[in-house]
């Protein structure tokens, strides 16, 4: 088996997709890219993809639409090339799912970071030791499951999470009942710290309030704390 990751990048600029495919083959990644939503699907089914670099505008489905799609099958992180940093493009981007963002232009040796960065969250050796053995956490009638990153249902029903999603609800388990401050959770998630005006993290537990059915209006689950941060509101139990 080859352990070393594998980077697909979608993108229907032909320079940048051979710019990027040598540039991260020269990295120590192997590395695919093709030019649209169609190929990419093909490219899943025929191999094991540790990352997706999706471009915002594509030919065909767009990478807003793909990337809806590819989180409704898969937990595969994505990172989203988003034109010129518009701030609507990347929070419709991490509303569909993606895990980052990145506007074009950009440095290569900036999405390679990136890209570093995403698979050392998504990685469970970035997980704290002590707390491995917890396979399962169980909260108000849901699971999930450490080992097959599985959000179960109360009605049994697989929930699928982005890569985002997974890590921020694992934090918040682990720290349940205990307020975390947006910069520890923008630190954990994203690698940085929470800006005056980044909507990146409200975005994202928002979108895990949809998967857990909480109302965002008066949140049970997923409490906000004001000027301090969010919490976790519910008992939770563990599972080795």
């Amino acid at each position: 088996m080859n352990d070393t990751p594998h980077i697909l990048v979608v993108d229907d600029d032909a320079e940048i997709r051979e710019l990027l495919e040598t540039y991260l083959s020269g990295n120590g990644y192997r590395a695919s890219a093709v030019a649209d939503g169609r190929s990419m699907w093909d490219a899943l089914q025929r191999d094991e993809v540790d990352l997706v670099v999706l471009d915002l505008m594509l030919p065909g489905d767009d990478g807003l639409t793909l990337c809806r799609d590819l989180r409704s099958r898969s937990g595969i992180p994505v990172l989203m090339l988003t034109a010129r940093g518009d701030e609507v493009d990347r929070i419709l981007g991490l509303e569909m799912g993606a895990d980052d963002y990145l506007p074009k232009p950009f440095n290569p040796r900036e999405l390679l970071a990136r890209i570093r960065s995403v698979l050392r969250r998504a990685g469970h050796a970035a997980e704290p030791a002590g707390e491995r053995e917890s396979r399962r956490y169980l909260f108000d009638g849901w699971c999930l499951d450490t080992v097959t990153r599985q959000l179960l249902a109360p009605d049994g029903a697989v929930i699928a999470l982005s890569g985002a999603e997974y890590r921020l609800l694992l934090l918040l388990l682990r720290h349940a009942n205990e307020v975390l401050s947006r910069d520890q959770l923008m630190q954990h998630l994203h690698g940085r710290d929470s800006g005056p005006f980044d909507r990146s993290l409200d975005v994202q537990v928002s979108r895990l309030r949809q998967r857990l059915g909480d109302d965002g209006r008066e949140p049970r689950i997923v409490k906000t704390v004001r000027n301090r941060g969010y919490v976790l509101a519910v008992p939770v139990t563990t599972e080795s």
